[in-house]
């Protein structure tokens, strides 16, 4: 079949090898994926901040840039909740414009949705001797979506995927969150990285670039030596 990456800005920005390993993934499961260039953020940080008429704008733009795609992957649980949940609510004002985002909604899937519960596929044929911990992330509560992560890391060859406490307890970053309530989101993410320690992996995994590089940076200035991968990174090492 034919899929768009929705890249997401933190993915495209921060973390390219992600979405790199997403395409390299649906490539060799047989798929064909293209990247459709007019798109950009897809407005969560305005939405989030009070903007509602600038987030209904990205909304639109959003619309039209993936107007011809068949089915839409993106790397972000956050990102993907947005296009599924908020945009209909956003153009509800609009019918036209809301049914399209309805067809955008139903057409948009999340990773590790697409792959186990759309594809049906938990195993990739990747493989990585080593201890993995799990961080569960926030929105992937809103997608209803549960253990389709670790059912992936438990088909990697070799992983060893451990417990990891208060394992879909907030990291703290929260997009904008992180920056209006530094003490809060501080706090999240000193317990967060506190669990990650505990377990011993050699490897934390998630599913959001904003997750990894808000733990990843604590992990960093407290000096441990935990490498902090998105799951599609696992996945594609082969």
């Amino acid at each position: 079949m034919r899929i768009s990456l929705f890249v997401t800005c933190l993915a495209d920005v921060m973390r390219p090898k992600a979405a790199q390993a997403v395409v390299r993934i649906l490539r060799r499961l047989g798929h064909e994926v293209d990247f459709p260039p007019a798109q950009t953020c897809c407005g969560q940080p305005m939405f989030n901040s009070g903007y509602a008429q600038l987030a209904r704008d990205q909304a639109r733009h959003t619309l039209q840039a993936f107007a011809d795609s068949e089915l839409i992957v993106c790397p972000s649980g956050s990102c993907a909740a947005m296009v599924k949940h908020e945009y209909p609510h956003l153009l509800a004002d609009d019918p036209n414009l809301c049914e399209q985002s309805k067809s955008l909604a139903a057409r948009t899937f999340e990773f590790t949705d697409f792959l186990v519960n759309h594809l049906q596929v938990s195993d990739v044929g990747a493989k990585f001797a080593g201890k993995v911990a799990y961080h569960y992330a926030c929105h992937l509560r809103m997608l209803g979506l549960s253990d389709e992560g670790e059912q992936l890391i438990r088909g990697v060859a070799g992983a060893e995927l451990l417990p990891l406490p208060r394992q879909s307890q907030c990291c703290g970053f929260g997009g904008s969150f992180s920056v209006r309530y530094p003490q809060i989101s501080g706090a999240l993410v000193d317990d967060k990285a506190d669990c990650v320690i505990q377990t011993e992996a050699d490897l934390l995994v998630s599913t959001d670039t904003g997750c990894l590089m808000n733990i990843g940076g604590r992990l960093h200035r407290l000096g441990k030596p935990v490498e902090v991968l998105h799951l599609a990174e696992l996945l594609d090492r082969q």
